[in-house]
Formats: structure tokens, sequence, C-alpha cells
């Protein structure tokens, strides 16, 4: 394949990604060429530049805060669209700010998420909360917290093309709804699914994305780290990276 086939292939699935996300939140029309060539902007997925990410992030297109985000959780209800709420105890949603300069994306809840109904609450949500804390000076109740799936899939394996389809378009209303300044995708499940790629964590960590117009900074899961102490390393300096970009977004 050369090239441009790939560069072809990668507008293709920009164009998919952000139609499925139009479609997600309720919109169904396309916006299309003008007259004489020029054609409107849309925020697809991209490079983005850490100097310039406050300039990235995109307007709401609904319901902001605790208002939009208690509107999503009306609206998924005690969900039952996929094969996964057979073997749930709760439904987590997430926690966290609902006004969050940043959110944190996960793959799915574990045993410990699924008794309390609360994201990132064992071994690996400890870390994780060591990271939010200790690492970068911030609480975890200022940021906001949710994964890809809702409901703990079995075993803990990874969610499967069908349940994440079914689950997919209440965190894109979530994030919606929070509009952050960053997010952190946390694993090889939470980046695939949100930048619509079959490139793998290990390239794509700690090399600035967007998701629709929001940088988006992939990095390892803290579960990863649990088995593989030796990257914690690497993870943070990805989450420098996010430090230095949300002072620079601070200061305007």
């Amino acid at each position: 394949m050369d090239e441009m086939q790939r560069e072809f292939l990668e507008i293709v699935e920009q164009v998919k990604a952000h139609l499925e996300y139009r479609r997600a939140l309720g919109m169904s029309f396309v916006e299309m060429p003008l007259r004489g060539g020029a054609r409107p902007t849309a925020p697809v997925a991209a490079q983005v530049d850490p100097e310039n990410t406050a300039s990235a992030v995109g307007e709401k297109p609904f319901a902001s805060g605790s208002t939009g985000l208690a509107a999503v959780r009306e609206e998924l209800g005690d969900c039952t669209r996929c094969k996964l709420h057979k073997g749930r105890k709760n439904i987590v949603f997430g926690e966290g700010n609902p006004d969050a300069a940043l959110v944190f994306v996960g793959e799915g809840p574990g045993q410990e998420e699924d008794l309390q109904g609360r994201p990132f609450v064992g071994a690996a949500g400890q870390l994780l909360t060591d990271i939010i804390v200790k690492g970068m000076q911030l609480k975890r109740e200022d940021v906001y917290i949710c994964n890809i799936v809702k409901c703990r899939p079995p075993g803990n394996r990874n969610p499967e093309p069908d349940e994440v389809g079914a689950c997919e378009p209440f965190l894109i209303k979530q994030l919606g709804a929070i509009n952050p300044q960053i997010i952190i995708g946390l694993g090889n499940v939470a980046v695939k699914t949100l930048l619509k790629t079959k490139e793998g964590i290990t390239s794509l960590r700690g090399n600035w994305k967007t998701y629709q117009g929001i940088p988006l900074m992939p990095t390892f899961h803290p579960a990863y780290l649990l088995r593989t102490p030796s990257d914690k390393k690497l993870v943070w300096e990805d989450i420098k990276k996010v430090l230095a970009a949300l002072k620079k977004i601070e200061k305007g």
C-alpha cells in the first residue's frame, strides 16, 4: 500500500468516526461542500500540538455539566442494550467534576467497580488515584473518570465490538456534556475506541491526538502498570505533557 492509499484510508476512517459521533448526538444531517470547492471544517481525529491545546477545544453540542450528565444517565437507565447487563451488579456510569478540565477514559469496570458502582476503585484504581493526587497534585473529585463500557465484562475480558457499540453513544454524550480541555485515554481498548484506530497503545502513547476537537493523550492503563511497573516512568512522561498543557490553558 502506497502513501496516498494510506492517507485515503485514514480520511475514510476519520469521516466514519465523525458521522458516528453526529449520529450518537441525534444529528441526521451532513454538511455539504460549498460552491467553488471550499469545504466547511469538521472536528476529525488528527495530531495536535501540545503548545496549542487551548485552541483545539470544541464547542459544547448540548446541555453541559451536571445537567447534561444527568440527562445522559437518565437515558442510559437500567440498561439492557447488550449482554453485559446479565452479569453485572451495578452500572458504573462515571464520577467526578461534571465541568472537569481533565477526563480519564478507561476500558470497563472490574470486580470492585462492579460491586461499588464506581470507576477505578480496585488496585488499578488506587494507582490511578495516586497518579492524580500524588503525581498531578490534583484532587480526584476535580477530574472526571469513566469507561468505554459501563458494565463489567465477565472475567475482566476485553469488551466485544457489539458491547462497545451499545455503550459508546453514552460515552460520546458524557464527553460532550463535560466538554473537557483534555482527555487521557487509558490503555488499548479506550484509545482504539476513541480514535477509531487499529494502532496499538505502545506506539500511540505519549503522542498528542484529538477526539472531536479535544486534545487526547494516550497512555498505558494502570492495570498494565501493576503488571509492568518498570513502565511507570513512561506514563509519568505522558502525564507531565498533560500537566504542561493544562498549565498553558489556565494561563490563557
